[in-house]
């Protein structure tokens, strides 16, 4: 996709935040003296897994949703999603009076499908190596009079997850960097969207796994790359392309794309846990995983990371926490 004019800009997620205000948690920037002194520099922690639904998911899906007309709001909504957004679609659908219909994948974490049927959405279920999750979506959505609610490749989306990075900003100040997880890459598109409006010269990086490097490679390539599905413990980043939109500004505003695997992932977990006293699941511990492995490269003096989720259960998270897994 090639345009001139971005898909969302600053004002954009500004709107968004007012639309959020009262409705997200405005969640904690934590700090680490035993961190910074590990990477030698000043690490801020954006600690979305604090957020309803326990991630940043919520602040896409609500600003996006809350602006549907009456009409459609009460035909309800379908979103395709690995967890997160499918809580975050399911909870927002609550709030505003208003249905849910979620595909999720047959081998999502049991803890995220149960939270999604909480929230009273009804959970369809797909093979994620051989299913088109959008392609269920879009049918349902078509025989039901169902508004779609993509987990990442729409403006409202997008503006919506940039309001993690403008509260980060304004509580820390300019920033040195800022290191985000990237998946369908709604994150970091309006995470970057939001730092650059307001600091154009911070670098912003995006953190994969190893084994889901779609937006890295087409970043390489100048146009979207499709992966095969990836097999990594960072589901929520189980991505095989980037999305339209959001590859449309990420090719604009991202500095960098750096990679970490499994292992990375899981002592960033450890760490979190142990020195931070905090649960992240795996995707949301990957910026701090290429903080702690050195891939996010030579630091400034002050860099923010946006910790994206904490929703793992605790038998998994054991496992994955345990040494020598």
């Amino acid at each position: 996709m090639t345009t001139t004019t971005p898909p969302i800009t600053l004002d954009d997620v500004r709107s968004a935040a007012a639309r959020l205000r009262g409705v997200a948690h405005r969640t904690p920037v934590l700090r680490s003296r035993t961190l910074d002194a590990l990477v030698g520099a000043e690490v801020h922690l954006k600690c979305e897994n604090f957020q309803r639904v326990g991630a940043f998911k919520f602040r896409g899906a609500y600003n996006t949703v809350s602006r549907l007309t009456p009409g459609r709001l009460s035909r309800g909504v379908v979103a395709y999603s690995s967890g997160n957004h499918a809580q975050a679609v399911a909870l927002a659908a609550r709030e505003l009076g208003t249905t849910a219909v979620v595909v999720m994948p047959e081998d999502a974490p049991p803890s995220k499908r149960a939270a999604t049927e909480g929230y009273g959405a009804t959970v369809v279920a797909y093979d994620r190596y051989t299913g088109d999750r959008a392609a269920i979506a879009e049918a349902l959505a078509d025989e039901r009079g169902l508004t779609l609610v993509p987990p990442y490749d729409h403006p409202h989306v997008i503006a919506g997850q940039g309001t993690a990075a403008l509260e980060l900003v304004e509580e820390t100040g300019e920033l040195g960097a800022l290191i985000a997880p990237v998946g369908g890459g709604g994150l970091i598109a309006g995470s970057a969207t939001a730092v650059k409006g307001l600091h154009p010269a911070t670098p912003v990086i995006g953190v994969e796994p190893e084994a889901g490097d779609d937006t890295r490679r087409s970043l390489e390539a100048g146009r979207r790359v499709t992966v095969p599905v990836p097999r990594t413990i960072a589901d929520g980043q189980a991505v095989s392309t980037p999305g339209e939109l959001t590859f449309a500004v990420n090719r604009r505003l991202l500095d960098e794309v750096v990679l970490v695997d499994d292992e990375a992932i899981k002592e960033a977990m450890r760490f979190a846990f142990t020195r931070l006293k905090i649960v992240l699941e795996p995707s949301g511990a990957t910026p701090l995983a290429a903080l702690l492995t050195g891939r996010a490269g030579p630091l400034p003096h002050r860099v923010g990371l946006i910790l994206s989720g904490g929703n793992v259960d605790a038998e998994r998270f054991a496992r994955l926490c345990a040494p020598g897994d």
